[in-house]
């Protein structure tokens, strides 16, 4: 694999992918000790830090999958916030995820909000959680 000096773009290093990687997992490992529940993926149940991150590294760095651009993702929130405030309240996210559209299950809800809501003002600052979620690739 790649060590973490070789440059992926003129942007990100291996070593920043890891930490997104790392960041992105946390927000699904519920119980703090490095696995997160896949039944539907794993016979075991859940799958390992150790064993997602060179999987997860490898797709990111052949760009298996392309990200929606940053710019799409901001347009996106933004029609949801036709008044411009920067921010949604976390009940109009809420309903917009599980009322509009393929709703939310319950679950993919709750993992959103662990995630995306600000517990200071109880919102989701969009900028903010969508800089947190995409990989910038230029």
């Amino acid at each position: 694999m790649a060590d973490d000096k070789e440059r992926e773009g003129p942007d990100i290093t291996v070593a920043e992918f890891h930490k997104k990687i790392k960041d992105a997992f946390e927000v699904f490992d519920h119980e703090a000790n490095n696995t997160v529940d896949v039944e539907e993926e794993e016979p075991t149940g859940y799958i390992r830090f150790e064993k997602f991150l060179p999987v997860m590294t490898e797709v990111l760095l052949e760009r298996r999958y392309r990200p929606i651009p940053e710019d799409i993702l901001l347009r996106a929130f933004e029609v949801l916030d036709p008044s411009k405030r920067g921010f949604l309240l976390k009940e109009e996210l809420i309903k917009y995820m599980t009322e509009e559209g393929e709703p939310f299950s319950q679950e993919e809800m709750e993992e959103m909000l662990s995630a995306a809501i600000d517990p200071e003002s109880n919102s989701v600052h969009y900028k903010d959680y969508i800089a947190m979620m995409v990989i910038d690739e230029s």
